[in-house]
């Protein structure tokens, strides 16, 4: 006869090394997930997606960029840029230009359908977003940017 193993029981979101004393990193990947989560569900009644929406922001800011610009910009790789952009100028929100001087290359930018689409999306993840800070003062919040910032820009102060 055999002994069953039993598996150790998975803690919740915030507990164990789910919580304050896990890693870093894990707790970085974590937190990312659960956002990109809330941030899907709504933006769920658009049809928008985070990545989506990462797009149309950066576009937005941006405007003229090429894929490359973008993938980079949005933190999405070139794969997933290329898709995102023709289903985003399939359903008319943004619109692609040809370089002046580089053939294969294309600049885009948003279209009318698009800067109303984002408009409505950026007012949701606005909402989303001040409920993610609730109870943080000015200062802490500005230290957790400063952070999040810090984290993210790493690598290239090495460089």
């Amino acid at each position: 006869m055999r002994k069953q193993k039993t598996s150790p029981a998975i803690p919740a979101p915030g507990e164990g090394k789910r919580g304050e004393q896990g890693y870093i990193g894990y707790l970085l990947r974590q937190a990312a997930g659960a956002y990109r989560l809330r941030v899907e569900r709504a933006l769920d009644e658009f049809g928008v997606t985070q990545a989506q929406f990462a797009t149309l922001t950066m576009l937005s800011a941006y405007p003229g960029i090429s894929n490359a610009d973008l993938a980079r910009l949005a933190v999405l790789t070139p794969q997933t840029v290329s898709v995102i952009v023709g289903n985003l100028e399939k359903a008319g929100s943004l619109v692609r230009k040809p370089h002046a001087v580089h053939g294969r290359i294309q600049h885009l930018d948003l279209s009318d359908k698009g800067r109303a689409l984002l408009k409505k999306c950026r007012e949701r993840v606005q909402r989303l977003e001040r409920e993610l800070t609730v109870g943080l003062s000015a200062a802490e919040e500005r230290a957790v940017r400063s952070w999040l910032v810090g984290v993210a820009t790493a690598d290239a102060a090495q460089l």
